[in-house]
């Protein structure tokens, strides 16, 4: 039996295995026959980004769920971290997302969220895959009179946009503030304006004008240079850069500097510390955030605590632990004391928050954190054979390891959704950084390219 989910739910280029209309289908009936427990009418919110392909796989998991006896609410373009607070705003059983993330158009994928606004565990993702994929399963579908009906929401984002200006202090107003913000042509272009606008603030938008081909292409998140030459020439305060689903950030201080999730997470448990609102001072992380932070923390007396690749583990050690604030370096920030998930707009506010409580400007703050010289380098794979069956990988890595004194660190991670290894290295002289990342990828392309 095949594999339907990643690290961040299924995941694939529109049309071709697992992202086919049929499997996504089949993904609806599973997850309609798992989530519908008793006699009640059950709920499922479905809400996808801008891509062109997310109708097919809106109306094929509409038409699953509907089969499987559950209402469908559909809320249209709506960010990631929406449907997990609308999940559990309209008391519905399981939130649905349709998007691939920060992914470029012709990719898509279902993400769950479940009635709490938790994304699911591995048993009964597990147990979606088995019924989606098994030639043997017999659906446990209800009566006609009992199928399910589907209607559209009408006023989604605004219930989104009251729930984010209630994590913004009441006393506090955005007038006078000038913000650049790039909404990536995804699915914040509606609600991330009017959210701002709403508070005060003068803003300059890009990334707002989607046509189902152009989310993540050379904006957002991962172009914020778009956003520095914007704040640079507009004299904005503050830049926000957001992803094609809107759950991570990536800022642009007043000066046109580029800050990433760990310099946003340090400026956030800086200010959490300080106020003693930091829950046992410790901050989640997972393991590709920099050294700098880690000794950041320890250095304000708190600690860090590293978990594996992705915002789900983030979020499973801060259940685990009872912690408050986790993240990860590309963007996701997770303050549950407002949310289950990584969501770039309340990031976005809670910066704007400590910027106008402390009076000190973006660029001020993030000076808190300079990051050590890192490299991430994505080498193309063959085949994904286990590293600790690679000896000529596992020598280089530890020589290298032991090079560096303690003074550095070297990562090696498959991706999950694509044919790569990711090969990071920091250290605190970026000459070191470069030496051995080239010498790490020329192992690494003669051993799996």
């Amino acid at each position: 039996m095949g594999k339907l989910f990643g690290t961040d739910g299924i995941r694939g280029q529109a049309n071709i295995f697992p992202m086919l209309p049929e499997i996504a289908l089949r993904v609806g009936l599973a997850a309609g026959q798992i989530f519908r427990n008793g006699l009640r009418r059950h709920r499922v919110v479905i809400g996808k980004d801008t891509r062109l392909s997310g109708y097919i796989f809106e109306t094929a998991l509409t038409s699953g769920f509907c089969a499987a006896g559950m209402d469908v609410y559909l809320v249209g373009p709506m960010p990631t971290p929406a449907i997990a607070f609308l999940t559990k705003n309209m008391r519905a059983d399981v939130g649905v997302v349709i998007s691939a993330s920060h992914n470029p158009y012709m990719d898509n994928g279902i993400k769950f969220f479940d009635a709490r606004g938790f994304k699911l565990s591995d048993e009964i993702e597990e147990q979606i895959n088995e019924l989606v994929l098994s030639p043997d399963t017999e659906w446990d579908t209800p009566k006609s009179d009992l199928l399910g009906r589907a209607k559209k929401i009408e006023d989604s984002s605004g219930r989104y946009i009251v729930f984010l200006k209630n994590t913004f202090p009441a006393d506090l107003t955005l007038d006078g503030l000038k913000i650049v913000l790039d909404c990536a042509n995804g699915a914040t272009y509606k609600v991330a304006p009017l959210l701002f606008e709403e508070l005060g603030a003068k803003v300059i938008t890009t990334g707002v004008s989607p046509n189902g081909l152009n989310i993540n292409k050379k904006c957002g998140a991962l172009y914020p240079e778009v956003t520095a030459a914007l704040v640079k020439e507009h004299g904005a305060d503050i830049g926000f850069c957001l992803d094609g689903d809107g759950d991570r950030l990536i800022v642009v201080d007043d000066e046109g500097k580029i800050l990433d999730g760990d310099q946003i997470m340090a400026i956030c448990a800086h200010y959490l510390m300080q106020n003693g609102l930091l829950s046992q001072k410790t901050l989640v992380a997972t393991v590709m955030s920099n050294m700098a932070l880690e000794i950041f923390m320890q250095e304000q007396g708190g600690k860090l605590i590293r978990t594996k690749v992705g915002d789900r583990f983030v979020v499973e050690e801060m259940l685990r632990g009872g912690y408050t604030l986790g993240g990860e370096q590309s963007g996701h920030i997770v303050f549950f004391q407002f949310t289950t998930t990584g969501d770039g707009l309340v990031a976005a506010l809670q910066l704007l928050k400590i910027m106008l409580q402390t009076g000190k400007s973006m660029s001020i703050l993030g000076k808190l954190l300079t990051p050590f010289p890192q490299r991430l380098e994505n080498v193309h794979v063959t085949n994904k054979r286990p590293l600790a069956e690679c000896p000529e990988i596992e020598q280089a890595v530890q020589r290298v390891t032991k090079e560096l004194q303690g003074n550095g660190r070297v990562f090696l991670r498959y991706s999950g959704t694509e044919p790569v290894l990711r090969v990071m290295v920091e250290a605190q002289d970026s000459n070191l950084v470069d030496k051995y990342i080239e010498y790490l990828v020329e192992i690494v392309e003669k051993t799996l390219a």
